[in-house]
């Protein structure tokens, strides 16, 4: 077992209320939390003990959107609008990718999300075996989503995935979805609407990120992206939109209706001009949100701290009011919501019996003293120099600053800047 002592609990479990105590994991697990008794103590073992001395402990973030091997165009194609990045700088250097560097390029992603908090992805890419090999051998979590896009074809490859993926590693699931509208053959959305319904699974996509791609899907099947997939039966069981800032009232009530989420990625669409998502319209609708940080290549980092303050401070800024999206909801968002989204609900608090997917949050730095309120300094100044310990079912991947993943970042370093190289 692993104990962490004198320590601040922020469980998630109930309204972001701090407990003193101590947090133990057995095996990938949490199997104590709170005050232990002596009794409990001399009968515990401990492969390793962290005095946490009055720093914060809580569940990691989860992130609810991403390109993982998008890393290879960090920095790449900037300052364009979204259909013009896409289908003229990302799509073509995408073709020229090969598996083994999907492998790599995920890797190096994986070391960015550990240094965020980050221990587990909701991860939209092509040929997910090479990702799916990262993501055992560092270690990390994973959530894979269906990407398929073109005619109806490619449907039987995404029901073959789903059936490979799933129970294969207890880091790796599988989940139905598909790029978007505007990359998808009617057929094909109408045939995920079918596979969706048989085999009663929510599909996660794309959805409503630019207004273009909204007037479009209008101009072309006289309804909104989100009416055109409800139409269809692709929400029957729920699912999540990735962006969903362009969104009608009746687009918001279908989310509420179906228990869809909204996967907000508010770097990505403010890097990219897209707007800024209704997300204060859409909790006072009951409608569960999460955050994502979209792929490297558009966002252009992979850090949860500068997601969760853009979404306060954008709904802040958008309504003109400073109340707006408190910092305790976006918490919840980051964590539970998000790790929800991606249907890890084993993974979503600190309680004992789900997974020890955790951080330990430094609370000795400048940035987060006084200790006024901790789940605000978080939100509001905390960054990626707080996160001293990430981690991920029970193995720590992440430590002052070293990685703990099987492979030394040096050589993941060198081989992403050789695979950009070989492109140009």
């Amino acid at each position: 077992m692993i104990r962490f002592k004198n320590a601040r609990i922020l469980s998630m479990a109930d309204d972001n209320d701090l407990e003193f105590g101590e947090v133990w994991t057995d095996k990938d697990v949490i199997s104590f939390l709170g005050k232990p008794t002596d009794g409990q103590l001399k009968t515990a073992t401990f492969e390793r003990e962290y005095d946490l001395d009055g720093n914060v402990i809580m569940p990691s973030f989860k992130n609810a959107h991403t390109h993982s091997a998008m890393t290879f165009l960090r920095s790449y194609a900037d300052d364009y609008p979204l259909q013009q990045w896409l289908f003229e700088k990302v799509f073509p250097m995408e073709d020229k990718l090969k598996g083994e560097d999907i492998y790599w390029l995920s890797k190096l992603a994986i070391l960015e999300y550990l240094t965020s908090g980050i221990t587990a992805s909701f991860d939209m890419y092509f040929e997910p075996e090479h990702y799916a090999r990262a993501n055992i051998e560092c270690g990390f979590r994973t959530v894979m989503c269906g990407s398929v896009s073109g005619d109806k074809s490619n449907l039987e490859r995404l029901e073959g995935y789903m059936k490979e993926f799933n129970g294969v590693n207890s880091l790796v699931s599988y989940r139905l979805g598909f790029h978007a509208e505007y990359t998808a053959d009617y057929e094909l959305m109408e045939g995920m609407g079918e596979m969706a319904n048989r085999l009663e699974q929510p599909v996660s996509m794309h959805n409503s990120e630019t207004a273009k791609e909204v007037s479009d899907c209008v101009e072309k099947y006289g309804r909104t992206p989100t009416e055109l997939f409800d139409s269809l039966g692709i929400f029957n069981y729920g699912g999540a939109g990735f962006h969903c800032v362009h969104m009608s009232e009746r687009d918001l009530e279908i989310f509420r209706d179906r228990g869809v989420y909204a996967v907000s990625c508010p770097g990505s669409n403010s890097k990219l001009a897209s707007g800024v998502a209704p997300i204060c319209k859409m909790l006072d609708m009951g409608i569960d949100i999460a955050i994502g940080t979209d792929g490297p290549s558009s966002n252009n980092c992979l850090n949860m701290f500068r997601e969760m303050f853009l979404v306060t401070a954008l709904q802040k800024l958008k309504l003109g009011d400073a109340a707006a999206c408190p910092a305790p909801v976006v918490l919840k968002a980051a964590t539970v919501g998000s790790a929800h989204a991606m249907g890890l609900f084993d993974c979503d608090t600190l309680e004992v019996g789900k997974q020890a997917d955790l951080i330990v949050i430094d609370l000795k730095q400048p940035n987060m003293q006084p200790l006024n309120n901790v789940a605000d300094n978080i939100v509001y100044s905390g960054s990626k120099q707080n996160v001293a310990l990430t981690m991920c079912a029970g193995k720590v991947l992440y430590e002052g600053g070293k990685f703990f993943v099987g492979e030394e970042p040096e050589r993941i370093y060198h081989r992403a800047n050789e695979i950009i190289d070989s492109m140009r």
